[in-house]
């Protein structure tokens, strides 16, 4: 596959199934689906299972077009992932001081050790700032199958975090911004002013139709009480959300929804939940 200027690829990475997209910036079709590929998860192996599957999806690319030497950003479903908010101890100085909060609010948030995990964040030790984990199996599989094939890996986030980076300006105020993938909704609850969130929230849907808009308004409300904050006014969401949250509502405590991404969609086609996950932030 010859690649031309501004042309990249994205990878999406699920528990259940891997998609591979190539980006372009200024020629041809600005998102394009190369493959995808779904297998069964392992409860004992979920990161050879995950491996193996990439290298299937690579290997229909290989021959004459053979992915080798593309720039490629790797975008995770937020369930393989870890999110969470961390106050630094007081008199904290050091990166070290605020790495070991990050740590010890992990494991009590989680129960997991934290030595498993790669930790990252917006390191502040003067507020509250977010922290985000993916474990360490997870990334040296990806990084190992990334050299097999050649390719130049540029980055490696959770879905949310691609998809706020990208939506975060259009936000309005009073608004919450959400992303739902593969019956999963990912929240962020953000301040009346719009400076900054107050929590990330990983939701797990109803499956069907019980993900309606009344069950949306109550969880967004039951979010905001558990958070000591007045329910949003507005919910901006992208991904996969149900139609059916953007319609007008007749229930008189309904909160109404945006879907940010509705134009993107129909310009881009009907694309999978994978497509739409491995397309994450991208502008394309």
């Amino acid at each position: 596959m010859r690649r031309t200027i501004g042309q990249s690829l994205r990878i999406g990475v699920s528990a259940h199934a891997v998609s591979l997209l190539r980006i372009s910036r200024w020629r041809g079709e600005p998102v394009t689906v190369l493959a995808e590929h779904a297998f069964a998860p392992s409860g004992e192996h979920p990161f050879d299972a995950i491996a193996n599957a990439l290298r299937a999806l690579l290997g229909e690319q290989l021959g004459d077009k053979s992915v080798a030497g593309w720039p490629v950003s790797i975008v995770l479903a937020d369930d393989l992932t870890r999110m969470w908010r961390v106050a630094p101890p007081p008199g904290a100085a050091r990166l070290a001081d605020i790495e070991a909060a990050a740590g010890f609010r992990f494991q009590s948030l989680y129960g997991e050790a934290p030595a498993a995990w790669q930790i990252a964040g917006d390191w502040d030790a003067a507020q509250p700032f977010f922290a985000a984990a993916v474990p360490r199996a997870l990334l040296a599989v990806l990084r190992l199958v990334a050299q097999e094939f050649k390719l130049h890996v540029v980055g490696i986030e959770p879905h949310f975090i691609t998809a706020y980076n990208r939506w975060r300006r259009s936000l309005k105020t009073g608004a919450w911004f959400g992303l739902v993938h593969d019956n999963l909704l990912t929240l962020a609850a953000i301040e009346a002013d719009g400076k900054g969130m107050r929590a990330i929230r990983a939701l797990p849907m109803p499956a069907g139709h019980g993900a309606d808009q009344y069950w949306l308004g109550q969880t967004l409300k039951r979010e905001a009480l558990l958070l000591d904050m007045d329910a949003p006014e507005l919910l901006q969401v992208c991904g996969a959300a149900p139609a059916a949250w953007s319609k007008a509502g007749e229930h008189p405590e309904h909160i109404a929804c945006v879907l940010l991404d509705q134009a993107q969609q129909a310009s881009s086609g009907k694309l999978s939940p994978m497509a739409l996950l491995a397309r994450g932030g991208s502008r394309a």
